[in-house]
């Protein structure tokens, strides 16, 4: 539907520090913040104070980054995760996101049940009920139902607008209930209470951490927000900020004020509203201001998670489609998500009528902790990739939101080993479901592009600096040149097949032609193709097009390209088919052209056979190219180890005249044995020649079943008979013809 962004987006930053503010000065720190200076002590509790917001502040300084680069809109937390991380990953967390908004509702609202008690307890103790009213009044659910009746119904019919005017009153009221305690006295007869160790059962450090730090965990809650502000980018940093500030500085104030106003067996009774006994008035006070915080809290988490759902919803994610339909559908003039507000409320009742929430509160904690932690990480990346459309008003520094990343993801760990695992499993479940449904969205963010441009140009530049071993293993970096990738695909399948493992492959399509507007669409149209062939098989080839008038040109443009390795390329491979001679002339032409450069060499000679089965691997040296012995035998292992080959084997057959046979023989051997030929004596299998047949004919006779052959020449044979060199093997395989600038040691 069609809305007015100046009508929808109406709110300033107030709202959001109003609603950070609430939550985070809420449930917790009426009902256990007393219970953390009881256990730990007072420097215990700024210990937590501090550790606590050692993940709040990065957080905070992160989507305060992240807020005033991109416009957010709705969906606060979720757009901005699933803009920078991509749809799939950003929908994964946004699901767990929503689920711990939803969930907090019930949290709130039966934290708000507690301020009711010294309520209950006078009635109980005045009058006598019935048994089943009496059993009644005795449940939670009695003030949470109704409350979250009444909460929703504000929200449905009144929208966040109404939302926001109560978050003014309660504030308000907060505001008054801490006042009162400020100015509070110490309990009566602190003096004499002698506190003995019997008095109290001390809990862990970490345990009173994981139960406490929910209470720093709001900060976000106005980032929800963001879709009905006038400036998110503004308002958001600015409100998260000052209320995590704020909510500091009053949690270090109150841990001193509690210290020092009752003793530590009372501060860590939590069957008792501590602060009530402190402030001034404090018996309707603080009861009244723990509801108003709870009431605010659950308001501003009725009002985010729709809208999160909504913005999940819009994004199409969810596996079912009319689900996303019907999710995403918004009401009235300010697109209000009405329906799913009634989901929110469905979960939030569920976990209400479940009770016993404690369990449930802290596997909320470990989800906004993924949150937090990803947002951290999501500024720490966009910090490395270094895109320059990154330029945010307001700047963090990259340590600060590693380091919140990283005590996000290991605090959770400290909190419950058990609920962060449990959360991981979700977490990864989720993604794996999403992902199943949602299979054309799996592409890279730009985000994680960056980062892996950044690491590849590290790279790059390290290996180009460090010095060259003067004794070093050879490793492939081929780039094929072919113009007639879309004819046959067997220059391809090579390709890939030295670049899986040992190698780099670079695949260059030759194009003829001028460049022009017109080719230049038709070299981007082959490299797509290109690409769509190297997805299909899975392969690890980096592939580009080249628009030239001759191959000539193409020759002298690719022996002078980088290699994708971050080191020299050191072999070019061409091709042509056997049953078009004609093809092979343009690369003799230009043999010396590539030679003057020291690369290795290499030309495909194809036929109809293709590549066979799969199963033989057949390797002939000659006296005439010993040098390119171990260039020949090791190209045959590196193809020979793809998976592709896995039944395949490799022969070597060496041929010598009858006279120098036994002589050659034992000098191949000890070569194996000493380790500079890396090849199995069982592989190999010597051939004396004699006068009645030649090589040619020798070779046509014993490889007629292989599936490639492998075969060196040299350069003067190339000067000496030019293409009729490479005759005579019409009835074979593909044939790989090698020549090496240099012999290859193996060491």
């Amino acid at each position: 539907m069609s809305l007015d962004k100046s009508t929808i987006q109406k709110f300033g930053t107030a709202p959001v520090f109003f609603t950070a503010i609430s939550t985070i000065l809420g449930a917790i720190m009426f009902l256990r913040f007393g219970f953390a200076v009881g256990n730990v002590g007072l420097w215990g509790t700024i210990a937590i104070i501090i550790v606590g917001h050692a993940v709040t502040i990065p957080t905070a300084m992160a989507i305060a980054e992240i807020a005033t680069n991109q416009k957010v809109e709705g969906g606060g937390e979720y757009y901005i995760v699933s803009r920078s991380f991509g749809l799939v990953i950003g929908s994964t967390i946004g699901v767990a996101l929503y689920l711990s908004q939803a969930i907090s509702v019930a949290f709130y609202i039966m934290a708000f049940c507690e301020a009711f008690k010294p309520f209950f307890d006078f009635l109980f103790q005045n009058f006598i009920f019935a048994d089943w009213l009496d059993w009644l009044l005795h449940q939670n659910q009695t003030i949470a139902i109704p409350a979250l009746i009444l909460l929703t119904i504000v929200v449905l019919t009144k929208g966040a607008e109404l939302g926001v005017t109560v978050l003014y009153a309660v504030v308000a009221t907060l505001l008054v209930s801490l006042v009162a305690f400020f100015l509070g006295s110490p309990v009566e007869g602190m003096d004499e209470i002698v506190v003995t160790s019997e008095t109290l059962e001390k809990v862990s450090f970490f345990t009173v951490f994981a139960i406490i730090f929910p209470a720093f965990t709001g900060m976000t809650a106005g980032v929800g927000l963001s879709g009905d502000l006038k400036d998110p980018g503004r308002s958001i940093p600015l409100g998260t900020l000052s209320a995590t500030i704020v909510g500091m500085i009053v949690y270090i104030f109150m841990a001193i004020k509690l210290d020092s106003s009752a003793p530590q067996s009372m501060l860590a009774d939590t069957s008792r509203l501590i602060m009530s006994d402190i402030a001034i008035q404090g018996y309707w006070l603080i009861p009244l201001g723990l509801a108003a915080a709870t009431i605010s809290s659950a308001l501003g988490s009725l009002m985010v998670a729709p809208r999160t759902l909504q913005a999940i919803s819009r994004d199409n994610v969810l596996p079912i489609g009319k689900a996303n339909n019907w999710l995403s559908i918004g009401r009235g003039a300010k697109d209000e998500p009405y329906n799913a507000s009634l989901v929110t409320v469905a979960i939030a009742s569920f976990f209400i009528l479940l009770g016993a929430l404690d369990a449930v509160a802290e596997v909320i904690s470990m989800f906004f902790m993924v949150t937090y932690g990803s947002l951290c990480l999501i500024s720490f990346l966009q910090h490395f990739a270094a895109d320059p459309s990154y330029r945010p008003k307001f700047k963090s520094k990259w340590y600060i939101s590693l380091f919140g990343a990283i005590a996000c993801f290991g605090l959770m760990f400290f909190m419950n080993a058990g609920y962060a695992l449990s959360s991981v499993v979700l977490i990864l479940s989720l993604y794996f479901v999403i992902s199943w449904f949602n299979s054309d969205k799996k592409n890279i963010a730009l985000i994680f592009q960056g980062v892996i441009f950044q690491v590849s140009r590290k790279i790059h530049v390290f290996l180009q600096k460090s010095e060259k071993e003067s004794t070093k293993s050879w490793r492939p970096s081929l780039v094929f040149l072919s113009s007639s990738t879309f004819q046959r695909l067997d220059s391809f399948n090579l390709t890939r097949w030295i670049a899986k493992k040992y190698g780099f492959g670079t695949y260059i399509h030759h194009l003829d032609g001028y460049l022009s507007k017109q080719t230049n669409e038709q070299a981007v149209g082959f490299k797509n193709r290109i690409i769509q062939m190297a997805n299909a098989s899975k392969s690890e080839v980096y592939v580009d097009t080249l628009v030239n008038p001759e191959f000539e040109d193409s020759i002298a443009q690719v022996i002078q390209l980088p290699s994708i390795s971050g080191t020299d390329n050191n072999l070019i491979f061409f091709d042509y088919n056997r049953d078009k001679p004609e093809e092979i002339g343009a690369i003799v032409e230009n043999f010396k052209l590539v030679q003057s450069v020291k690369f290795d060499i290499g030309i495909l000679s194809t036929s109809g056979r293709g590549y066979g089965l799969f199963r033989q691997i057949h390797i002939w040296i000659t006296k005439n190219d010993f040098e390119n012995a171990n260039l020949m035998i090791l190209l045959g292992y590196v193809i020979s180890a793809h998976k592709e080959w896995k039944n395949g084997s490799i022969k070597v057959f060496i041929i010598y005249p009858k006279d120098s046979l036994e002589n050659e023989k034992q000098r191949f051997l000890d070569l194996i044995s000493a380790g500079q030929l890396p090849i199995s004596p069982q592989n190999i299998e010597f051939i004396a020649k004699d006068e009645e047949k030649s090589t040619k004919e020798i070779i046509n006779e014993r490889s007629l079943d292989a599936d490639l052959l492998i075969l060196g020449f040299l350069s003067e044979a190339i000067k000496r008979f030019g293409i009729e060199h490479f005759d005579g093997y019409n009835d074979l395989c593909n044939i790989l013809f090698v020549t090496t600038e240099e012999g290859k040691q193996i060491k």
